[in-house]
């Protein structure tokens, strides 16, 4: 009779969850008439509805005299790997829930209908884009978390009330479908969501943050997580049956000479950034860039090396949320043993006083961001002495 955390999808109840809990999918009462249940028809994974323990069954389960384990092998499915990272249940079935929703959105990107620069798919009865199905999903994921207070989508930078608690619960941050266009294209987009304690998501900084992901849709779909003070930033790869497996764990970012230069436009009025990028370009970097952020800044985690650069000029503004991206990336990279900074000091130690806050942003070694930082603005806060580089 015992209830667990997990969702559950086509079929498959993991062992913690007894099945004669489960029930239709509900609607709670809960949620804020700008996010109405109405809007979530059940949507379904792989064609299945998404089935949930009821509210009043979710418990969290106690142990006497438990221990977290710290070590984690590849190999884990990500149900395996999240209890040894975290003894939080309530953020274990979060991160599963969304896990499942990026299942699902991979299917939906994979399969999308492009005419031009639209791209469409299913959802219940509609025919949406593809972003706007992605934000769908994951509120509806988040809902049926049960440990979801508030949630705020890029899409619509607003609150919305999943009926979660405030205590014991999160707010959790996204942008549903980083890169949406160039879908059409076929090259990889993403899924970034970050994970805060409580009902908050202003007043807060990136590093209050519990966990961040993103959700990578490309040749192979992968979901990379950060969990905070648990080593490592972790890659699941999924399997043809439809499960996650742990295949990666980067713990250190090296240096080597690939660069990912955002908002070129910039250096036609900020001679300190041209002068960054021209320095790539004389010391033969290598360029590695789509346009796409997921991809750009996964690169530097999985290859273990490089920069994503992305400065702001006095005609081209800052466009990169400091909530549902920027400090989402910034946990993954700096749990991978990188460096992330704004120019003068990291991006998740930069207060979210607005939803909407943008910033510049570099991630990368830490040689890479000491060169951005003297480079921009002749000092680092991450070495004195000689300056690296292009600020020499």
């Amino acid at each position: 009779m015992e209830t667990g955390i997990t969702c559950y999808s086509r079929g498959v109840v993991t062992p913690t969850v007894s099945s004669q809990r489960y029930t239709a999918l509900v609607s709670p009462t809960s949620v804020s008439s700008s996010f109405s249940s109405r809007s979530l028809k059940a949507s379904s994974l792989f064609g299945e509805p998404l089935r949930v323990v009821p509210r009043s069954a979710v418990k969290v389960l106690k142990t006497k005299n438990s221990s977290l384990v710290t070590k984690c092998e590849l190999g884990d499915s990500l149900e395996e790997f999240l209890t040894k990272a975290t003894p939080d249940k309530a953020l274990i079935r979060l991160m599963m829930c969304m896990g499942e929703a990026l299942r699902t959105i991979a299917f939906k990107v994979r399969t999308a209908s492009c005419v031009g620069t639209a791209c469409v798919n299913s959802f219940g009865d509609e025919q949406l884009a593809v972003d706007m199905l992605a934000d769908k999903l994951l509120f509806e994921a988040l809902t049926y978390s049960h440990f979801c207070k508030y949630a705020c989508s890029e899409e619509a930078p607003e609150l919305q009330d999943m009926g979660g608690p405030a205590e014991g619960g999160f707010s959790v941050a996204f942008d549903p479908l980083d890169g949406s266009s160039i879908v059409d294209t076929n090259f990889t987009v993403g899924t970034i969501f970050g994970v805060w304690p409580g009902d908050k998501l202003t007043g807060v900084t990136g590093r209050d943050q519990v966990a961040a992901a993103m959700g990578i849709y490309g040749p192979r779909t992968t979901y990379v997580i950060a969990i905070k003070d648990f080593p490592g930033t972790h890659e699941f790869l999924l399997l043809d049956e439809g499960k996650w497996q742990h295949v990666k764990e980067t713990t250190e970012i090296g240096e080597g000479k690939m660069f990912s230069p955002g908002n070129l436009r910039a250096t036609s009025d900020n001679p300190d950034y041209d002068k960054l990028i021209n320095y790539y370009v004389k010391q033969k970097y290598t360029l590695r860039y789509t346009g796409g952020m997921v991809p750009d800044v996964n690169q530097i985690i999985v290859k273990e090396k490089g920069v994503f650069t992305n400065v702001t000029s006095p005609s081209s503004k800052a466009k990169l949320r400091l909530l549902f991206e920027v400090s989402p990336l910034g946990l993954l990279i700096e749990n991978a043993g990188g460096y992330s900074s704004d120019g003068k000091i990291s991006v998740l130690d930069k207060v979210i006083n607005n939803l909407d806050d943008r910033t510049q942003v570099a991630y990368g070694s830490k040689n890479e961001i000491i060169r951005f930082e003297e480079t921009l603005y002749g000092s680092s806060r991450l070495k004195g002495g000689v300056p690296v580089g292009a600020a020499a």
